[in-house]
């Protein structure tokens, strides 16, 4: 395993023969490393980081190297009007140069109207090592509408998702492979993201309280999410704990799925299940291994939908009366397959064929911690996560 060859590589190169790349994804993610990756081996090309002075002095005067073709920017989302300036930059360009932007906050939220860059970009999301990544497969080129194509058996699989599930996917601590330094990481991480990212991309002042929810979000993982319960414990408004989530999301700390909404089930509406980006901050086993099969489907969907175009996207099942799927993935607004996260027990989850029944989804997975379990019954897939989540890319 290594960050050299990462799955978004060569789809950020396809993509810079037409229009910039706007690399995005959480904070130590891999995201300038990927970059300079690219740098270094592609064409002649300048690096240049907002948080050192001279470079973002050089860069916004327009002072490129006379022969470098592509140009990374770091972090330049933080300066004022920044669409603005790269339109510009981008427009005026000469010798076919191109532009590559990563930063930790998605800068693709203008996207619906008034965005000055509109149909000058592509965006990438990059995510944490996923299972098959970490075990050197590229993503799965998965054709909407079909059964996914399951990962063969690799003895190797299970330990490495064990390690996943105790050290994350993000790229130092996976590869250090030491609980130790993932906790002293993990700390430190947090500190840079509030007083980094969080006071430069926010208008947010009360980092302490900022600080508390943060704290809070791990217990509430993979359950419904009560942003009334929350503004209570803080002691703060609806409306102020709906804007943390809100930059939350923005800052890739974490995401919320919705419910799928359908006439042939009397689904709830606003309910939202919380999910973080890095999974190891969660305490709890069954709600952790819950987040990584998120986050993995997340990932999935992130692709087909930048790198293919397709309007494929992540939910999940809930009725009025209680009855939960954990996950449903659709294509162009259509069931595709749906998920249930298991830790262990190997029978059909009912309500599984409750849904797949009742609003006709195609593919039933159970996904398992038992790597005994793998059979279908009832049109319901079982697998263990090891398998699933390899074939999955």
């Amino acid at each position: 395993m290594g960050l050299r060859g990462r799955y978004l590589e060569e789809p950020i190169v396809e993509d810079l023969a037409t229009k910039m790349v706007f690399l995005g994804g959480p904070r130590q993610v891999g995201k300038t490393t990927l970059a300079r990756d690219i740098v270094g081996r592609r064409w002649p090309s300048a690096f240049f980081s907002w948080d050192k002075l001279a470079q973002r002095k050089a860069a916004l005067r327009g002072e490129w190297p006379a022969d470098a073709r592509l140009i990374v920017l770091d972090e330049f989302h933080k300066q004022p009007k920044w669409k603005t300036w790269l339109k510009g930059e981008h427009d005026t360009a000469e010798g076919g140069r191109v532009f590559l932007l990563t930063g930790s906050a998605r800068m693709n939220v203008y996207r619906r109207g008034g965005d000055s860059l509109q149909g000058r970009y592509h965006y990438r999301t990059l995510h944490p090592f996923s299972l098959a990544e970490s075990r050197g497969s590229v993503v799965a080129r998965a054709k909407p509408g079909a059964a996914l194509g399951l990962g063969e058996r690799d003895p190797g699989a299970a330990e490495e998702l064990e390690s996943l599930l105790r050290l994350g996917g993000f790229p130092e601590p996976l590869l250090r492979g030491e609980v130790r330094f993932h906790r002293r990481w993990q700390a430190e991480r947090m500190e840079r993201f509030f007083r980094e990212d969080v006071r430069d991309l926010t208008r947010i002042t009360e980092l302490g309280s900022l600080a508390l929810l943060a704290d809070l979000l791990p217990g509430r993982v993979a359950s419904i999410l009560s942003i009334n319960s929350l503004a209570g414990d803080l002691g703060v408004n609806f409306r102020t704990v709906a804007g943390w989530l809100a930059a939350f999301e923005l800052l890739y700390h974490s995401f919320r799925l919705p419910p799928f909404q359908t006439r042939r089930v009397s689904a709830v509406r606003k309910e939202r299940k919380l999910y973080l980006w890095d999974w190891s901050a969660v305490e709890v086993e069954g709600p952790r291994f819950e987040n990584l099969v998120a986050s993995h489907l997340l990932r999935f969907c992130d692709f087909l939908h930048e790198h293919e175009g397709w309007r494929v996207e992540l939910w999940y099942l809930r009725d009025t009366n209680g009855r939960e799927v954990d996950f449903l993935v659709t294509n162009q607004g259509r069931p595709w397959f749906a998920v249930e996260a298991k830790l262990g027990d190997p029978e059909v989850s009912r309500t599984l064929l409750y849904f797949r029944e009742r609003i006709g989804i195609p593919f039933c997975y159970q996904v398992t911690r038992d790597e005994g379990a793998d059979f279908e019954k009832s049109g319901v897939r079982v697998v263990p996560a090891s398998r699933f989540l390899a074939g999955l890319g």
